[in-house]
């Protein structure tokens, strides 16, 4: 029987914000919001976090939080999800959700929509989730990844350049212009296939392992968010806006 597992990896260095899961969020350290969002997930069978630190795993285990150590060494997040499926022995046609663990306040509504999607999808390796970009200057950020999709709603190009590019556009920005959610759910088979996968050059150049799949002839399932994801903690200016917010409005994401 097919099952679902969410996995949080959290790694405990980071070059904008050091040891950044274990930073309190209403006295709270930032992993354990994010591994509770996840637990309101109906349908999972299991949930864990994966971390690559002593600190992190103290601190979910002390919490009730099923916990992994994995290796510090793992080159991205993906790598570092198909350790976890090995050394947990998931069946080939489960499905594996990558929850980010700086994102305490998503909305499990996306965490179900991004596994509906693959299952809906039995052609593609994997699904993810974008929205519409409605910013020129978000448009032109390289820090912002863009998406573009096929008429049958699979990603052709992932990039940090502005795509697609409007040739006669003046001042203005394609309307069809799509921002990258970083919410992946990838089939067993996927993940530990990715491993064996030697990076390509679009990879190597973007900087965005999810080119991997699409260069080694894979198909990306994605659509629109059904709704918006709410910003992510990269900067410390980020966990002070999450620390400003009234708790109860936390607890109502």
């Amino acid at each position: 029987m097919q099952k679902i597992h969410l996995v949080i990896p959290a790694r405990y260095q980071s070059t904008r914000l050091p040891a950044k899961p274990l930073l309190p969020i209403h006295g709270k350290p930032m992993i354990l919001w994010t591994a509770e969002k996840a637990r309101r997930v109906s349908f999972a069978d299991t949930i864990c976090v994966a971390t690559d630190d002593e600190r992190i795993y103290q601190t979910c285990q002390e919490a009730g939080i099923d916990v992994l150590m994995t290796d510090t060494t793992h080159p991205s997040g993906t790598d570092r999800l198909a350790q976890v499926v090995t050394q947990l022995g998931f069946a080939d046609d489960d499905i594996v959700v990558n929850v980010q663990g700086d994102e305490p306040l998503i909305p499990v509504l996306l965490i179900e929509q991004v596994v509906q999607l693959l299952l809906a999808k039995p052609e593609c390796a994997m699904a993810t989730l974008c929205e519409p970009i409605i910013d020129k200057t978000q448009f032109l950020q390289t820090s912002v990844v863009k998406v573009v999709l096929d008429n049958a709603n699979r990603a052709l190009y992932f990039s940090r350049s502005p795509i697609p590019h409007w040739r006669d556009g003046t001042d203005d920005f394609p309307w069809q212009a799509l921002r990258h959610l970083g919410l992946y759910a990838y089939r067993v088979r996927t993940l530990k296939a990715f491993t064996k996968w030697q990076q390509g050059v679009l990879e190597k150049l973007e900087s965005l392992e999810q080119l991997r799949v699409l260069e080694h002839g894979e198909q990306i399932a994605c659509e629109i968010a059904k709704v918006q994801l709410p910003a992510g903690v990269d900067t410390a200016e980020d966990l002070q806006r999450l620390n400003a917010m009234p708790l109860t409005q936390l607890l109502a994401y």
